[in-house]
């Protein structure tokens, strides 16, 4: 049979028509002779009526079984209207039942709500069921829409998309690559391209000057919600363009997504904010700036303290940074504890804090307090009695990077108790700029790029790079929607002696390995390269957000596990002695 309209399409207006559906069986109902069947398909549900010529067929049916059927469209009954239907006033009378397979009973169900109740990892084993649930067609709705409207803009801006090879030359500077072994060039490999960052900017250089690609990308990081081993991002580059073309370009990118998927205008253009001022405010380069509970630094206030702890990291050139949990002094011991943990995790011996609670400041720490700062601090946190303040003493970046982490669980805390509301639906967009170009890796002994080692400094900053590499600002920028990253990118290096200079004399790579690494791209830049910079956006993560879920598996059709395992086709697994040989590898057992 061939379907004539899908399951979501018939209404009063089709009455009388004669009509084939195909779908699945998503109930059975037998009332008394009549069969009613829920017919559904990728669209929606029309219920289906088989009378007695067809009930002994129909009587086979179970849930998810496979059918086509041909009829006519009725109405029916004003009794059984469902309104929560759009085919909820008709009903097709079948004359034709074609059963194409019949389902054995899942292993779970697959409404949204029971759906919910069951361990990802069955939903994941039978992925291929967990789809047909509402919300999994929905994600991948949503998904088709968000790259279609991507598609759309960047043809519309002129933009051309080219493929990029996956297969690429290991860079081990960067994150943990997936190694591919060539059969015909023994003992060398590839690695699965971790991002077209290099391909892109030799694009430029062939005169393409505007670029995009849906690319999909490959890294041996460790799993979480929001990190998968391969995954999908929006990549493009630009030539000559500065920052201020970027910020416009991607917010009107952004714009029309978010129009296009949820009929949303988001207004333009987005606030941005300064690295240094996002670490000392929020405790992290990717805010969540829908609530409040700014960190706040009390460096000055205790130098001279009588708390030992804060009057050490204050002369050795630390930091000293609180944050008030405001209405969290109920927090229990078990929360006080886990904040604890979580303070520890990024390098915290511990975590100070007070409760004000009826007038009173509990803590063992405030009886070291002047009444100068105890001033101080009531004033700039705004205390008040019900409030819980806790406090970071660490090195600069690491007390933020405690506090902000702190931050985001009192957060959490203050959400199921019903005292802040933290909607998924409010959009607060955010570009982070002026990170620094370098860092210092203390276990290195060196520089190391910030971003990546094509990143070009902020010019007026270019002059300390052989002074002072740490003081100088990066053209690098962030795209941060409601505390997570969705994209990051910059204006590139483009001069052949610049991207020498940084590579040699700051990251202090041996020039033999520069010319190893990198020799083929310094020698397409002599050949005339334009000033360019672009970025890359997460499609995977910008389509959770859409979706409102916190895990990237629930917009991927097919991802791994958090053990980087497909529960569906069990994968990986072990493979031949003659594939190992033709690829001239040998497995060795580590017990050995």
């Amino acid at each position: 049979m061939k379907r004539t309209h899908h399951c979501a399409q018939l209404t009063k207006a089709d009455l009388h028509a004669t009509v084939s559906l195909a779908g699945w069986v998503d109930s059975v109902r037998d009332h008394g002779g009549i069969i009613f069947v829920d017919l559904r398909d990728r669209q929606g549900i029309t219920q289906v009526k088989f009378d007695s010529a067809l009930r002994e067929q129909a009587a086979k049916l179970k849930d998810e079984s496979v059918i086509g059927i041909t009829g006519k469209v009725e109405l029916r009954p004003t009794d059984m209207v469902n309104k929560a239907l759009p085919t909820g006033e008709i009903e097709v009378d079948a004359t034709e039942l074609e059963i194409h397979n019949i389902s054995e009973t899942p292993p779970f169900p697959l409404d949204d709500a029971g759906g919910d109740k069951v361990n990802e990892d069955l939903r994941l084993t039978y992925r291929y069921l967990d789809l047909r649930r509402p919300k999994m067609r929905r994600n991948l709705a949503v998904r088709h829409k968000a790259t279609k409207a991507v598609r759309d803009y960047f043809d519309y801006q002129g933009f051309y998309e080219v493929e990029t090879p996956a297969l690429f030359k290991s860079t081990p500077e960067g994150a943990r690559e997936y190694l591919v072994p060539s059969r015909i060039h023994a003992g060398q490999f590839y690695a699965l391209s971790q991002s077209p960052q290099q391909f892109k900017q030799i694009l430029m250089v062939a005169g393409v000057e505007k670029y995009f690609q849906i690319a999909r990308c490959f890294r041996d990081e460790d799993l979480r919600a929001d990190r998968q081993m391969e995954f999908t991002q929006i990549d493009v580059e630009v030539s000559f363009i500065d920052r201020e073309g970027i910020y416009a370009l991607f917010e009107g990118m952004l714009k029309k997504v978010w129009k296009d998927v949820l009929n949303h205008d988001l207004p333009t253009p987005f606030p941005r904010m300064a690295y240094k001022d996002a670490m000392n405010r929020y405790g992290v380069d990717k805010p969540d700036t829908r609530f409040g509970l700014e960190l706040v630094d009390f460096t000055d206030t205790f130098r001279n303290s009588g708390f030992k702890v804060f009057q050490s990291t204050a002369a050795s050139g630390g930091s000293i940074k609180a944050v008030n949990a405001k209405g969290l002094a109920d927090a229990t011991q078990g929360e006080i504890t886990s904040l604890e943990e979580s303070a520890k995790a990024m390098g915290a011996k511990g975590l100070a804090y007070i409760k004000v609670e009826k007038g009173e400041w509990k803590s063992p720490i405030v009886k070291f307090f002047t009444e100068a700062e105890k001033a101080d601090l009531t004033a700039r946190l705004n205390i008040q009695d019900g409030d819980l303040i806790c406090f970071a003493a660490a090195p600069w970046e690491r007390a933020c990077a405690i506090l902000g982490r702190v931050r985001l669980d009192a957060a959490q805390l203050l959400v199921k108790r019903g005292k802040l509301t933290l909607r998924p639906d409010q959009w607060n967009f955010l570009w982070v700029v002026d990170f620094p170009l370098m860092s210092y890796d203390e276990e290195r002994g060196g520089y190391a790029a910030t971003h990546h080692p094509f990143t070009a400094p902020v010019p007026e900053d270019a002059h300390l790079l052989d002074s002072d590499p740490k003081a100088v600002r990066g053209q690098h920028y962030d795209v941060v929607l409601n505390g997570m990253e969705l994209g990051g990118g910059s204006i590139r290096i483009h001069q052949p002696a610049l991207q020498e200079k940084v590579f040699t004399d700051v990251l202090k790579i041996p020039a033999d390995v520069v010319e190893s690494r990198f020799g083929y791209m310094l020698k397409a830049f002599k050949y005339g390269a334009p000033p360019h910079g672009g970025i890359a956006f997460g499609l995977d993560r910008m389509c959770a957000l859409l979706c409102g879920t916190n895990s990237i598996r629930d917009v991927i059709a097919f991802p791994k596990t958090q053990k980087a395992q497909d529960l569906m086709n069990q994968s990986p697994t072990p493979v031949t002695e003659k594939q190992l040989r033709d690829l001239h590898i040998r497995v060795v057992d580590e017990a050995k």
